[in-house]
């Protein structure tokens, strides 16, 4: 029996081992994807996109129950009096009590409004806001697609840069190699073996940076992505493959797209609501008319026998009307106040454009800049890489100092980060500007504002 339990008992816990080991293979599988794919799981799992998204639900419910005003307001009500002293009237020389010790009354109150400019124009301003909080999700995600693009970049830069560290750093250790033994063979002063030396260990903490650099840019990218930071994860390409598309991409950019920023849109949202606003003050102004109806049965009794009692109906119909004369000029002095209100927005909108277009030009010189720069920087590195072979050959022959040989590798290794970091600032100032421009990535913007405009 105990051999039979302790079967049992190990055999459980091989399962259990089994099961985590197949759990821990499912969290440690990595994630591959492009910067579009990057996009579209940022789109799908950052927390702001979801909040804007609830926040556009919230303005649709909101003006629904602007619109319900509209629609008969049905209360059904009723009470209970009981009497504690009647009322007594003198008449005659005699005294007369009035009224039942308990009194009864149930109905039904319906109310319509027929003539309602305020309710009107609070509609008008509810489906304004609608709008705008559908920009403003716009402006979220347009921003998120520039923040995670961004990234995205970044992460291809530290990775490229950690890339051509290593091999500078092997290319080094490899010279260490040869000078070493050529030192042992008392071909080479002890000199150049220091120099040869010195040469590995200084870019040791360089590499170590770049390495470093690598992960946290992938956990900023994870964050910025939704991702759970223990996710591992791998991308596709290098900053290289973006060149061949530069100076195509570069003749395309329309700069009078700018009318699609999403802040100026937002701006003209609120220049709209605004103007609504004051519609809706001067509304104020003006009459209101409901129709009133009234249904009810009453009855009233000096006992509580209540099979006995005799219910009277009551009913009732008319209108109502309002009509604003005097409030001590708390009108006027809203619709003064909105008409302040617009002016300012004017003169944010006037300065906010001149910005974008202060930021359009900017960011279209940095983008011919780094093109300019892409360009020098290539054929930097053709010519490095020429001097580095020439440096080599003229050391192997004996005609070379090892600090020759450590410059032409050094030179190589600047002139490749350099190539390198002129491809990410034109990507970096080509997202930016995209983000100036309004311009939607990744998902149709438009299709999607409509379906939540519904």
């Amino acid at each position: 029996m105990n051999k039979r339990k302790y079967f049992f008992s190990k055999k459980f816990v091989c399962v259990i081992i089994a099961l985590l080991l197949y759990s821990g293979a499912q969290a440690q599988e990595k994630l591959t994807f492009n910067l579009e794919k990057a996009l579209e799981i940022a789109q799908s799992e950052n927390p702001t996109i979801k909040v804007a998204n609830k926040e556009i639900e919230k303005k649709k419910y909101a003006k629904k129950e602007v619109i319900a005003g509209l629609f008969p307001n049905i209360n059904v009500g009723g009470g209970f009096t009981y009497t504690i002293k009647k009322q007594t009237f003198a008449i005659m020389g005699q005294t007369l009590k009035v009224g039942q010790t308990n009194n009864y009354n149930a109905g039904v109150n319906l109310s319509l409004p027929l003539f309602a400019p305020t309710l009107m124009k609070s509609i008008d301003l509810s489906a304004k806001d609608v709008e705008l909080a559908v920009e403003s999700a716009r402006s979220s995600n347009l921003n998120l697609v520039n923040e995670v693009t961004k990234a995205y970049y970044q992460l291809l830069l530290a990775q490229d840069s950690y890339e051509v560290l290593k091999k500078g750093y092997a290319q080094s250790e490899a010279n260490y190699e040869v000078v070493n033994n050529k030192f042992k063979q008392g071909v080479v002063s002890e000199y150049d073996k220091i120099r040869a030396e010195v040469q590995v260990r200084n870019l040791k903490p360089s590499m170590i940076s770049a390495e470093n650099a690598v992960n946290l840019t992938k956990l900023q990218l994870k964050v910025l992505m939704g991702l759970d930071t223990n996710q591992e994860i791998e991308i596709v390409g290098n900053l290289s493959d973006y060149e061949n598309n530069m100076y195509a991409e570069a003749l395309d950019v329309d700069t009078a797209m700018v009318q699609n920023n999403t802040q100026l849109k937002q701006m003209k949202l609120q220049a709209e609501m605004l103007d609504k606003q004051l519609q809706l003050n001067k509304s104020a102004y003006l009459p209101s008319v409901s129709l009133t109806s009234q249904f009810s049965y009453v009855s009233m009794a000096n006992n509580f026998k209540f099979g006995d009692y005799q219910w009277n109906p009551y009913s009732t119909i008319g209108f109502t009307f309002s009509i604003p004369i005097y409030n001590g000029g708390g009108r006027s002095y809203k619709v003064k106040q909105t008409k302040l209100q617009m002016e300012q927005l004017t003169l944010n909108t006037q300065n906010l454009r001149r910005n974008i277009d202060l930021q359009v030009k900017n960011y279209m010189d940095n983008i011919q800049k780094s093109i300019e720069q892409v360009g020098s920087n290539k054929e930097s590195v053709k010519q490095a890489e020429k001097g580095c072979v020439i440096a080599k050959k003229r050391y192997e022959v004996g005609k070379g100092t090892v600090l020759e040989l450590n410059d032409s590798e050094l030179a190589l290794t600047q002139s490749k980060l350099a190539y390198t970091q002129a491809i990410f600032d034109y990507l970096s100032a080509k997202a930016d500007l995209e983000l100036v421009l309004g311009k939607d990535k990744a998902v149709n913007t438009t299709q999607k504002n409509e379906e939540l405009n519904k």
